[in-house]
């Protein structure tokens, strides 16, 4: 073994060259910082009808997040080279890897649920668009970090959010304006419609908008530093009632490999077009690249009848049981990090009774000892005792009273086997930072 690693008293990759690592890694949370504060700032601007102002902090915002996103991916491949070139040599792959995953998730999982939470509050269609931008480039980014984890980024990255009424076609075209908009842009777009109706319909468009982002990052990160002309071209083919068929053909004029079907991990553009139901065809001759696919949407349903007596007491009821099953909840937040202490605080304060914090596993167990709670949201990476050795004195401690308090597991850790270790800990479910805040409420509503 060489001396440098001989010499090594810390976690960070040392292979790769001089401080790349830290140095990355420190860019990418301070960036995630400054949006963070550029979306806060914009809720509150928003709440006193500084709309102007609050619009310029939702642009820079996601401005940053595609700058983010793109360093991170930069970080990602210098990773997976390193690795490579050096995984016979070093017998802690596992452990960098995972300390890697933690430190970027924390950042990316505040810029999440604060994304969400503008995304909900009163603000024009055109905040709107840039803000699920935004959300679908963070959401990039954590697929990033789980191809470099190894792990499936189809469970974190097309997590249920609630669907709803989008256009198709302004869904591509504020992604296109993050990338055309820029001071060095190097691709030119041109967005053409050749069907004459409507692109209205109901699903996830930041699911779409990920697509679309890492699709136009491979053109981007493909093309030298002479402009590209990518033109995009949506088109309904036919469907039913209940759904329409989109054809959208993406061109360029360069011979690129739009989506690697060759790699070890096949690509995220075609994981996304196959999550969505799609299929796809690509093509690449001298001077031209087509990637063709089709998509099925559903259409936007027809407003319903106005309900009957009956109906709205069903919905009553329903709503009453909810209620029941939130409102009253006690809950233990064990978390290290104050942000993110604070972040879910917000997520579910006006949904339960009542929000007691600690720490670490040791301030769990006391507050455990003297309190009574409904729910414990625990972190694993703590000081002083992880969260998992926490879940395992409760679970030994409630073996004497035959009593059992639902715990979930909300942590950065998000490598293969991570979720059998919660379980094997007696933690009944897990979920991963960064989270889209509706998950964690029906995680919630599931397990109470």
């Amino acid at each position: 073994m060489s001396e440098s690693r001989k010499g090594s008293n810390n976690n960070n990759p040392v292979w790769l060259s001089g401080n790349f690592y830290e140095e990355s890694r420190k860019k990418i949370e301070t960036y995630s910082i400054i949006a963070l504060f550029l979306l806060i700032g914009a809720i509150i601007l928003i709440s006193v009808s500084q709309r102007l102002p609050a619009g310029i902090l939702i642009i820079l915002a996601a401005a940053l997040g595609i700058i983010i996103f793109r360093k991170t991916l930069v970080l990602f491949n210098e990773y997976t080279r390193s690795l490579d070139n050096h995984i016979v040599l070093n017998g802690k792959k596992d452990e960098v890897l995972n300390e890697f995953s933690h430190k970027i998730r924390e950042p990316l999982n505040t810029l999440v649920i604060v994304s969400n939470m503008l995304i909900e509050s009163e603000m024009n269609k055109e905040h709107k668009e840039l803000m699920e931008t935004l959300v679908a480039s963070t959401n990039n980014m954590v697929t990033t970090v789980n191809e470099l984890t190894r792990h499936s980024a189809g469970n974190l990255v097309n997590e249920h959010r609630k669907a709803i009424n989008f256009n198709l076609m302004t869904a591509i075209s504020s992604t296109i304006d993050l990338f055309s908009h820029r001071e060095k842009s190097n691709l030119r777009f041109y967005l053409v419609k050749d069907h004459p109706g409507e692109f209205e319909f109901h699903g996830d468009p930041i699911n779409i908008k990920q697509l679309f982002l890492h699709l136009f990052s491979t053109i981007e990160n493909n093309v030298s530093e002479n402009a590209a002309d990518v033109s995009i071209t949506v088109d309904k083919q036919k469907g039913t009632a209940t759904e329409s068929l989109i054809s959208v053909i993406v061109e360029v004029d360069r011979e690129i490999i739009l989506i690697d079907e060759t790699g070890r991990e096949q690509s995220f553009t075609a994981r996304l077009i196959s999550s969505n139901n799609g299929t796809y065809k690509q093509k690449a001759n001298k001077g031209h690249s087509k990637l063709s696919i089709l998509i099925p949407f559903t259409n936007i349903a027809a407003e319903p009848k106005p309900a009957t007596t009956s109906s709205k007491i069903e919905e009553l009821i329903r709503k009453e049981k909810i209620r029941k099953e939130m409102k009253d909840l006690s809950v233990l937040l064990v978390e290290d990090n104050i942000i993110n202490q604070k972040v879910t605080i917000l997520t579910l304060k006006s949904l339960v009774k009542s929000i007691d914090t600690a720490t670490n596993g040791k301030e769990a167990l006391d507050k455990f000892g003297t309190s009574n709670y409904d729910l414990i949201l625990m972190d694993i990476q703590m000081p002083l005792m992880t969260g998992l050795m926490a879940a395992e004195k409760i679970r030994a401690l409630e073996s004497t009273t035959h009593s059992h308090i639902p715990i979930i597991a909300i942590t950065a850790n998000a490598m293969i086997g991570d979720k059998e270790k919660c379980i094997a800990a007696g933690i009944d479910d897990y979920i991963s930072k960064p989270f889209q805040p509706s998950v964690l409420v029906e995680m919630i509503k599931k397990i109470i």
